[in-house]
C-alpha cells in the first residue's frame, strides 16, 4: 500500500447510513440548532479566505411526503448534521473540471476536498437519474438523498461509481506516461481506462496498456484507490511490468507517450525548472502514483 494519501480521501464526516431511512431521525436532524449547509458557487465549493469549505446555518426545511428533504445528508461531525442542497437544475452540472474548479481544488485541504467530492458526485447523480431505468417513470429522492424511488413502479435506485484503472507501465527502471492533446503543454500522466463487464482489474490494466501504447503487461500490482467526482469514478491505481519498451501509440487516445527514469520523475516532483514534463495536479491519484514509484517504500 502507498504511504501517500490521494486527493478526495479522508473526510471527517460520519456518513450515518443507519439514519438515512429513518424519517423521524431525519426530521430531528433538520431541526438541529447547529445543522450546517454546504455553500456552493454553481457546482464548485465556496471557500473561506483561508481556503476551507463554507458552512452556513441550515434554513428551515420541509420534508417531502416520503420522508426525504431537498437536501442530502452528507454526514455527522461531533453529532452535528452536515447537508448539501439537492440543486433543482443539476442536469446543468459540468461533468468535468472547469478552470475555476481546478483553482479551487488546489486550495482545499484533504478532508474538505473529500467532503466536497462526495457532495458533487451525489448532486450530479441525482441530476442524471430523474427517470426510472426500469419503467421510465419519474423518480424522487429518498433515504436522505442517498437514493431515488420511482413514483410509478417503486423501483429503488442508488448511486453508483464507475471503476477506472490508472497505471504506470514499468520497464528497465523507467515508467511510461502519456498525454492527451487537450492537456496543458508539457503535461504527462498515467494511462487510464474504464473497466469493462466481465473484466478483472489486472485484465483491464493489460488491455488498456496494449490498446493505448502497444505494450504487453507481464505482472500487475495494485497500489491505491481514489474517489474521483467528475462525475463519479473509482480510480484503481496500479503498476504493471511490461515485456518491452517499444511503443505503438493509439493516436486517437494519446498525443504522445514517453519513458521516464526515476531521476526525471523526481525532478518533476521537485518542480525543478528543467524538468522534462509537467506533473498532473497534486490532488490527482496519478500524482500519488508517481510519488510512490519515484520513492518506493518512502513517504515524501
Amino acid at each position: 500500500m502507498t504511504p501517500f494519501q490521494p486527493g478526495f480521501s479522508g473526510s471527517l464526516l460520519d456518513r450515518a447510513d443507519t439514519l438515512r431511512g429513518d424519517a423521524a431521525a431525519l426530521a430531528n436532524l433538520l431541526q438541529h440548532p447547529q445543522a450546517r449547509l454546504l455553500q456552493l458557487q454553481g457546482f464548485d465549493p465556496a471557500l473561506t479566505p483561508e481556503g476551507a469549505l463554507v458552512w452556513d446555518a441550515l434554513p428551515g426545511q420541509d420534508l417531502n411526503e416520503d420522508g426525504a428533504a431537498t437536501l442530502i445528508l452528507l454526514g455527522l461531525l461531533d453529532g452535528i448534521p452536515h447537508f448539501v442542497a439537492l440543486q433543482q437544475h443539476s442536469t446543468d452540472a459540468p461533468l468535468y473540471r472547469t478552470p475555476r474548479t481546478m483553482q479551487v481544488l488546489s486550495l482545499l485541504g484533504p478532508q474538505d476536498m473529500a467532503t466536497y467530492g462526495t457532495a458533487r458526485s451525489l448532486i450530479d447523480w441525482h441530476g442524471r437519474h430523474r427517470f426510472c431505468g426500469k419503467c421510465g417513470g419519474a423518480t424522487l429522492a429518498h433515504r436522505a438523498g442517498w437514493g431515488r424511488r420511482c413514483s410509478v413502479c417503486a423501483a429503488e435506485h442508488f448511486p453508483r461509481v464507475d471503476p477506472v484503472v490508472i497505471m504506470l507501465a514499468e520497464h528497465g527502471g523507467k515508467a511510461l506516461l502519456g498525454r492527451q492533446a487537450s492537456w496543458p503543454p508539457g503535461r504527462y500522466s498515467a494511462l487510464a481506462g474504464f473497466l469493462e463487464p466481465g473484466e478483472t482489474v489486472e485484465e483491464a490494466v493489460g488491455r488498456e496498456l496494449f490498446e493505448e501504447a502497444g505494450v504487453r503487461a507481464s505482472a500487475v500490482r495494485y497500489v491505491t484507490s481514489q474517489a474521483w467526482p467528475f462525475p463519479a469514478q473509482l480510480m484503481l491505481a496500479c503498476i504493471a511490468e511490461v515485456h518491452s519498451d517499444v511503443l505503438t501509440i493509439a493516436t486517437d487516445e494519446l498525443e504522445d507517450a514517453i519513458w521516464l527514469s526515476r531521476e526525471e520523475v523526481r525532478a518533476a516532483l521537485a518542480a525543478e525548472p528543467d524538468a522534462r514534463f509537467l506533473l498532473p495536479p497534486a490532488y490527482a491519484v496519478a500524482h500519488s502514483l508517481l510519488q510512490h514509484w519515484a520513492w518506493p517504500g518512502e513517504a515524501k
